[in-house]
């Protein structure tokens, strides 16, 4: 199927975030919740924090660019928290709904953002960036998060992610 982009910037992105959208999914897909709490004695994200922060993520992204929403879990998240120690987050399921209601909404927003929204300026105190980088920089954050997803899917004994 062919992208039609507003700004021609977007194709490649475009391309990367369908890929998430569906990577997301497989990835989380069959992990108990025990499971998706386990953190193996380290202090890495597990696998529940790591799929509701992409979920946040979205709908942050989809939110700059002019649709509303929040995930059902936005309190775990808002304002880029990192993980809560001794928390229950949501199960997989309540995350995998949020992405499957956001992802179409957002594609759309990234179909149809012009070049004019992409240059707008965004400043977060010491770091300024255009909303294009933004983009950008959340496109690759999904890819290493669902990549630290694969290999927890691993550490915790599950099969491979399948990218087919």
């Amino acid at each position: 199927m062919e992208i039609k982009t507003t700004s021609e910037r977007m194709y490649a992105l475009l391309v990367l975030f369908d890929m998430h959208t569906g990577f997301y999914s497989k990835a989380i897909s069959g992990i108990s919740s025990r499971d998706a709490h386990n953190r193996l004695n380290t202090k890495a994200n597990h696998v529940s924090w790591l799929a509701g922060s992409l979920v946040e993520q979205r709908y942050d992204l989809a939110n700059m660019l002019g649709v509303g929403g929040k995930q059902a879990a936005h309190e775990l998240f808002e304002n880029h928290q990192g993980i809560i120690e001794n928390v229950t987050y949501p199960s997989l399921e309540e995350f995998k709904k949020d992405w499957d209601h956001i992802s179409p909404l957002l594609r759309t927003a990234l179909i149809n953002v012009t070049d004019e929204k992409l240059n707008e300026q965004i400043d977060m105190g010491p770091v300024k960036m255009t909303s294009y980088e933004m983009i950008a920089f959340i496109i690759y954050r999904e890819a290493n998060c669902i990549g630290q997803i694969a290999l927890w899917r691993r550490l915790l004994g599950y099969e491979a992610i399948k990218y087919d």
